[in-house]
């Protein structure tokens, strides 16, 4: 149908989905794939990003983005657009020593057209996601939750947070949710009381959208367009720090071994804290993989 991350970026933020976009590897592997790690058998980055899984989660003539592991590292769901289709959301499961080969979610049934960005929370007793029909008409969040080895029926979030247009949802440890809202262009978060959320408050920063909290909510992650070089028309991204106060830092770029020339954006963390991962979109035709590099690379950057 349409790459959704490339229109919503064109139109909310001149830019808003387009870092979620790379190079592509031929699939490797159509059946289960068998681990050494609990990372499909990727041997663990260092400070230089790689892509995750080539030809068995990023493969080629696709865009990957918003990927996020449940809490015992078991399942991944992460949002796929082909070319000329719609976007939804993918998953796989660890069994033993191996991977299920990884398919479609469809967590709303038909109900909506297109589902993505999901975010296991942190307890591993639901999902949450952006469901929509299309585009600036109904982002929304709902969710899902575990029925033994399945998902219930899918909901729609009861919060005031679904009263504007919204999506990128994640969670910290204590519950609380942060999202991006389409609409005014900024960060909000919504605070867990007793697994429900009466309230939406904006996020004070300079700049940035599509943030991803860290689980203690010591920093906060956010992509935009380069703020160092006003020629360069690629999206970086920035962290936050959280002062003592409750406030956040200046965002800070993340160095240039994350952010290149071209866009990068959608990231997220591993619920233990040690991973980040996030698109690239240095494909010939802006199509993305998913990268990921050690957490170090952002304890760099914490003001002494």
């Amino acid at each position: 149908m349409r790459n959704y991350n490339f229109i919503i970026l064109i139109l909310v933020f001149t830019v808003l989905f387009d870092s979620c976009n790379t190079k592509k590897q031929e699939p490797k592997n159509n059946g289960s794939r068998t681990i050494i790690s609990p990372y499909f058998g990727q041997k663990p980055p260092g400070l230089i990003p790689e892509v995750f899984a080539p030809g068995i989660v990023s493969i080629n003539g696709r865009n990957e983005s918003g990927i996020s592991f449940s809490p015992d590292l078991d399942e991944i769901y992460f949002t796929v657009n082909k070319k000329d289709g719609e976007t939804a959301i993918y998953f796989s499961k660890r069994k033993g020593n191996k991977w299920t080969p990884t398919k479609r979610a469809n967590f709303t049934n038909g109900k909506k057209n297109e589902e993505l960005y999901p975010f296991v929370g942190l307890n591993d007793k639901r999902i949450y996601f952006t469901a929509l029909d299309s585009i600036f008409s109904d982002e929304k969040i709902w969710y899902v939750d575990r029925l033994e080895d399945s998902w219930s029926d899918a909901i729609q979030l009861d919060s005031p947070l679904n009263d504007d247009l919204v999506f990128y949802i994640n969670q910290a440890k204590n519950g609380d949710l942060f999202y991006t809202n389409i609409s005014k262009r900024k960060m909000y978060y919504a605070r867990n009381r007793n697994g429900e959320f009466p309230e939406v408050q904006e996020v004070e920063l300079e700049f940035g959208h599509h943030g991803f909290i860290s689980p203690s909510q010591e920093y906060l992650l956010v992509y935009t367009q380069n703020k160092e070089n006003e020629k360069r028309k690629d999206h970086d991204i920035y962290v936050c720090f959280k002062e003592k106060d409750g406030t956040w830092t200046k965002p800070i770029r993340l160095g240039n071994e994350v952010n290149s020339n071209f866009n990068e954006g959608c990231p997220s963390i591993t619920p233990d804290g040690k991973y980040l991962f996030f698109s690239r979109s240095n494909d010939e035709d802006g199509l993305s993989n998913l990268y990921w590099v050690s957490t170090e690379i952002i304890e760099k950057l914490r003001p002494q």
